[in-house]
Parts: structure tokens; sequence; C-alpha cells
């Protein structure tokens, strides 16, 4: 599976078990809602830098960004 899409899945998910929105994430991040909506579609290939970004703006590990979701593992 390619990253990017493992990322976006990722995020997506613990966005919205947060309760939060697009338009939330992008104010913490300091982005628009549309880069935080194409960041979800797997459009974006984030850097380290991003990845520690993101994972702040959620209040989770990085790990929790790039971990394969479980329903892949299992297979």
């Amino acid at each position: 599976m390619d990253i990017r899409i493992v990322i976006a899945k990722n995020a997506r998910r613990i966005r919205l078990e947060k309760g939060l929105t697009q338009a939330q994430v992008a104010a913490r991040l300091g982005v628009d809602r549309a880069h935080v909506s194409s960041l979800e579609q797997g459009q974006r290939n984030p850097t380290a830098t991003t990845l520690w970004e993101i994972a702040n703006a959620l209040e989770v590990e990085i790990a929790e960004l790039v971990t394969l979701p479980p329903a892949i593992i299992q297979r």
C-alpha cells in the first residue's frame, strides 16, 4: 500500500475520532482547509517535518499516522 494512502486514511480516521473538522486541523497547522483535504486524499507526500506537525495537531504520535490499519496487517 502507498504510504501516502496510509497516512491519509490514518489522519482522517484520527481527526474524525477526535471530532475535529478539516478547518480546525488546518488552523492548528497554519494552512488552509484545502491542504488538509488533499492530505486526507493521499494527494500530498508529507515530509518528516510535516508528519511531526500533523501528529502534534492531532495530538498523537507519528507512529499512529504511518502504521498500517489492522485490516491490512491481518491479510
